[in-house]
């Protein structure tokens, strides 16, 4: 039986999400797997790869054949290249902490409150010389003045 690592395709019509599963050569693409060993989803900024990358060196090395899609994926987490003993490849980008929802409410609302002093001046200050600064272009100096009336100096 020929085994291989490919794409199982989940999610919505626009929002692919897929697993990355072992299955045999001759079931359907969304068919029975013999085992889920990691997910992708390529609309994530930046992309979601996962593996359980003992699970993907044991099937390699029994034999297992990856699709050119999960090869590129594997490729990027490099379990690749410790499968064929190449030096790994630049760590993958991760996405940033999410902000504690809980807590940046909590914030706002101090400030609003008026409890966080130190928060409240200084968008008062910046409000302040974005005023000054849209007043500034409406003065015109005296060459200005002449150059629009028409008079030359």
């Amino acid at each position: 039986m020929a085994v291989k690592i490919r794409l199982l395709r989940m999610g919505k019509i626009r929002n692919p999400q897929y697993r990355i599963v072992v299955a045999d050569s001759r079931t359907k693409r969304d068919g029975r797997a013999i085992e889920y060993v990691g997910i992708y989803q390529p609309k994530e900024d930046p992309s979601v790869i996962e593996v359980k990358s003992d699970r993907v060196q044991y099937w390699l090395s029994v034999g297992a054949q990856p699709s050119e899609a999960v090869q590129r994926l594997l490729e990027k987490t490099g379990d690749w290249q410790k499968f064929k003993g190449q030096p790994a490849p630049p760590p993958l980008l991760v996405a940033a902490e999410r902000v504690d929802r809980q807590a940046a409410y909590e914030a706002e609302a101090k400030a609003a409150a008026g409890l966080a002093e130190a928060a409240a001046p200084a968008k008062t200050a910046k409000k302040a010389t974005k005023k000054a600064a849209a007043e500034a272009p409406a003065e015109k100096t005296e060459e200005q003045a002449g150059a629009d009336s028409g008079e030359q100096v």
